[in-house]
């Protein structure tokens, strides 16, 4: 993915290359009390979200499979997401692919990699 975004895919038109895989850490954004300026850092862990492009196996999600898995802090556990979790999930690969479609010009990615 690293690679990809640094031969400047998706902003030069190319889709992300089959084996392509992200993951994404949601946390609740909170205030530091105690840092100057009153920066924002990662609070309560919410969920975890992956993507993996497979453009044969996902051909119906432009060729994505997401899978996200909400945290529970009583057993400091992980579950697959379900259907009443908020935004509700499938129990499928395509449970990103909603969401995503706004971002079909960018291969169906949100996140952009910064200038290093």
């Amino acid at each position: 993915m690293i690679e990809a975004y640094k031969s400047g895919i998706p902003g030069n038109g190319k889709p992300f290359p089959d084996g392509a895989m992200m993951a994404k850490i949601h946390w609740e954004a909170r205030k530091a009390e105690d840092q100057p300026g009153d920066p924002v850092v990662p609070g309560a862990l919410h969920d975890t979200d992956f993507m993996v492009k497979d453009s044969k196996r996902f051909v119906d999600s432009g060729g994505w499979g997401w899978g996200e898995f909400e945290y529970d802090p009583a057993s400091d556990s992980f579950r697959p997401g379900d259907e009443n979790d908020s935004p509700p999930q499938a129990h499928d690969a395509k449970c990103g692919f909603a969401c995503h479609t706004i971002v079909a010009a960018k291969d169906y990615v949100f996140t952009a990699y910064p200038k290093r």
